[in-house]
Formats: structure tokens, sequence, C-alpha cells
């Protein structure tokens, strides 16, 4: 008789990288996934009956405020969830002996330089979600075995939200993409993420932080324009415009490439951004010119 199989419990499972995890997990743990609507993460005796209820090896947090501009009118809400929400799951995974993975960004950064951060490089957050997303990172230390996963510009998954499909939607259907010319970012592939994190837990790597983005960068016109080179008959363009001719209520860093060193080191290779440009629209071109 084969043993059963670990828990693995996913919170935030309608998002793309929740559902990324939901469908990638299946063959190595018994999943249990939540929304928002099956648990409330702001409420810390929900958190608490949730992860003992499910009683799992592993928690995989996918949830997240990321109203970057609503945040600075909202501050409570994003503190609630992406700071003190953090807190709870990481009590309730210290209790359950439980790993708990957690999601960052690059906004933890103030983006006034020339070169990728690295995992060692000072945070300094610039706005009222970047600061609600440190003081997260700060809270998931709680669970003595954590990763912290800083990922950036995420784009895959079944929904199409992300600015990478923006940009694919507009190229494909004939219409505009307004595409920053001075601002860097190093985008992150949900299916390297996943697979990155799952090698993380494989090998039982150190806990902390990591940088999990595709490796290199470039600015969004770029990106825009080697994604408009991958579909080659596209007949939508790109329109370059300046941060600041964008009026934002929320400061974004500037240069917001992170090199993710600390998986290197563990021996995780993340491929570069370009090749997972690639590999995502070898999958979406089967679908609709909706992405």
């Amino acid at each position: 008789m084969s043993a059963a199989p670990p828990v693995a419990l996913v919170v935030g499972t309608a998002g793309q990288l929740g559902s990324a995890f939901m469908a990638n997990l299946v063959d190595e743990y018994a999943v249990v996934g939540h929304t928002r609507q099956t648990l409330d993460v702001t409420n810390h005796a929900a958190v608490l009956k949730a992860v003992a209820d499910a009683r799992p090896s592993v928690i995989v947090n996918c949830t997240a405020y990321n109203n970057v501009d609503g945040a600075e009118d909202d501050p409570i809400t994003a503190l609630s969830v992406n700071a003190f929400a953090v807190r709870s799951l990481a009590r309730a995974a210290k209790q359950a002996g439980a790993v708990l993975v957690h999601f960052s960004t690059d906004f933890v950064f103030s983006g006034d330089t020339d070169r990728p951060y690295t995992e060692e490089d000072r945070p300094s957050p610039q706005s009222v979600y970047a600061q609600s997303k440190l003081v997260g990172e700060w809270m998931a230390a709680d669970a003595p075995r954590h990763y912290v996963l800083r990922v950036e510009s995420l784009f895959g998954g079944p929904h199409g939200r992300s600015s990478i499909d923006r940009i694919i939607h507009a190229l494909r259907s004939g219409g505009e993409a307004r595409v920053f010319s001075d601002r860097y970012v190093s985008p992150s592939f949900v299916e390297d993420v996943v697979s990155a994190t799952r090698a993380l837990l494989r090998a039982n790597s150190a806990p902390g932080v990591y940088h999990c983005v595709n490796s290199g960068f470039g600015t969004w016109l770029e990106v825009g324009e080697e994604i408009a080179r991958q579909l080659g008959n596209a007949s939508g363009r790109l329109v370059s415009v300046l941060t600041t001719d964008v009026k934002l209520k929320a400061a974004r860093p500037r240069f917001a490439a992170l090199e993710a060193r600390r998986l290197a080191a563990e021996g995780v290779v993340m491929p570069d951004w370009q090749d997972a440009v690639r590999r995502y629209l070898a999958g979406s071109r089967t679908l609709q010119n909706t992405p």
C-alpha cells in the first residue's frame, strides 16, 4: 500500500500564478486550493483553521493586493493582504511544520540604478504598495522554513491579464500598445516560476529571499519589439512613451531588473526572457487572438 502524497495548500488560486501552481503540483502533491471566496486571508483565525484542516507540508501563498495606485489611498487593505495575512500564514506554517512559499516584487527597490538588483541589495520601497510587500517579506520569515520569491512582470497562465498579454493582443488585433522606452524589467514566466519553486522545495534549499525572474532584461519597448519579431505577421504597432509622460499616483522603479543569483547558486538556471516569450507564444497561438 503506497503512502499518501504530501499536501500542498495553495492560496490565491484564481490568479495567474495560483492557477499555474494548482495545475502543476498535482503530480507530486495532494493539492488543496483556496480563492478569496473560500478563505479570507485577512482573518487570522480562518487562516489557522484552513491550515490545520489541510495539514500541508507546503503552503504556497499567491494572494496579493496588486493595485499599485489604489494602495496609495487604501494602505490598510494593502497592508492587511500583503503583510498581516502573510504573518498569519507564516505562524500557521510554523505550527504545522510546513514550508511557506511567498511571492514578493521588484517594487521593493527604488529603481535608481543601472544594473540588475541581487538579493544582497538593500530594498528601498517608494510606494505604499512596495512598502506593504516588503513588510510581507519580513512577516514570511516568521516561518522557520520559508522561501520569499521576488517576481516581476508576471506573464502566462490561463487568464491573459498581464502587460505582456496586452502587448500581444494589441499586436495581433491591429491595435496600439503604449510601452515605456525608459523602464527596464526582467519578466517572469509563470511556468518557469513554478519550476524554480519546485526545484527549491525538492532540494530543501536554504530558506530566505530569492529573485525568481527570467534572465536578462530590457525596456518595455524592447520587450514589445521582441514579441512583434516573434509574432512575425503582427498588424498592430508599438507606441513608445516615457515614464515622465504618464501621470501615476504611485512611484514605479525605473530600473526594475532583477538577477536570480541565489537560484543559480542552487543550480536552478532561469531561461532568458526571450525564450520564455517564445514558449508562451507557442502555447498561446492555439487560442483566439484575444489573449
